[in-house]
């Protein structure tokens, strides 16, 4: 019969002793504060569907609808896959900002309201970019935030330009457009006469309008060159270089497809078939002719300036010495 209480008394012992044990008291608290990390994640992204879902539908009627900003339906998945590509660099510890992080999804709530009260869709979709960085914070800390920042940063590119700032820079690609593409059809013996956004072309008139001044080829440029820069890794005066390359790249993308609209009038028939081309043919083949011109730019840059390895002498002597003995042990 004492046996049993013995046994029993051994388990409560050991029970007991596990229970207080330090490691397994670090233990439990490290998965309770998992399992409370992961409780308020859920709660926040059911929040953040909830809060952001009108702001997303009207980003997508925005890429819908309109061909400059087109390419936002990549945005999130493409920065979904920078963020694998880029895992080898992810910080090993984690260390929460929780104070920061609640501060900035406050300031994210704030300017989603400013967005909607005075009806600044622009400033609305930015907060949602906001959130994302107070949530890194909240809950990964600032070097993961560090790690994430090129990827947050990325996120821009499915928000449209507010109305002011895409007229600003729509207007002067106008018009920097008309007079390229002018001058290029005289290069090619065209009867071409710029005009302010007009091209008079023999007897027709191309209208340069504000859909073909080339701030669709700027902004799908610029994405790309971001998007290599951070699937890859440059050294700093490669990606000034890449960077700088943007611009003549998207101007003389836009350039080509005026010229070969203003060709086609001149060539061709079927007016109406040779508008379709103009605006929906070329507008889908455009944004790949200028990742083409960009994979020429990095072909010319690898050209310019190759990859030298770097060899002690060591292990150049080492190589010589291989070298040598390589024919006389073929020979035997």
């Amino acid at each position: 019969m004492k046996r049993p209480a013995t046994s029993a008394r051994r388990i409560v012992n050991n029970f007991s002793d596990e229970l207080h044990n330090p490691q397994n008291q670090l233990r439990q608290r490290v998965l309770v504060r998992k399992w409370l990390n992961h409780v308020t994640l859920g709660w926040l992204a059911v929040v953040f569907a909830w809060a952001y879902w009108p702001t997303v539908r009207r980003l997508c009627i925005v890429w819908s609808d309109h061909a400059d900003y087109s390419h936002g339906f990549l945005v999130v998945p493409l920065a979904i896959g920078f963020l694998w590509i880029r895992r080898d660099r992810k910080p090993v510890m984690v260390a929460p900002a929780p104070i920061l992080g609640v501060g900035i999804l406050l300031l994210s709530l704030g300017m989603r309201y400013v967005g909607l009260r005075y009806s600044l869709e622009s400033f609305d979709g930015y907060s949602l970019i906001v959130w994302v960085v107070g949530m890194t914070l909240l809950f990964w800390g600032v070097a993961y935030l560090r790690w994430a920042l090129p990827t947050i940063l990325f996120l821009f590119f499915m928000v449209p330009l507010p109305f002011q700032v895409e007229r600003l820079m729509s207007v002067p690609l106008q018009y920097l457009a008309t007079s390229m593409s002018s001058f290029c059809l005289q290069c090619l013996v065209q009867p071409a006469l710029a005009e302010g956004t007009t091209i008079l072309l023999g007897n027709h008139e191309l209208q340069v309008e504000q859909s073909c001044s080339g701030l669709r080829m700027f902004l799908g440029a610029v994405a790309l060159a971001f998007a290599y820069l951070i699937a890859t890794r440059r050294e700093r005066w490669e990606q000034f270089l890449l960077l700088a390359s943007v611009v003549p790249v998207a101007l003389f993308a836009n350039m080509t497809r005026i010229v070969i609209t203003g060709l086609a009038f001149q060539y061709l028939d079927d007016e109406a078939f040779v508008r379709r081309m103009s605006h929906d043919l070329a507008g889908l083949f455009m944004i790949p002719f200028a990742a083409l011109l960009f994979a020429g730019v990095l072909l010319y840059l690898s050209w310019l300036f190759p990859t030298v390895q770097l060899v002690g002498m060591d292990e150049l002597m080492d190589r010589n010495r291989a070298e040598k003995l390589t024919p006389r042990m073929t020979a035997k």
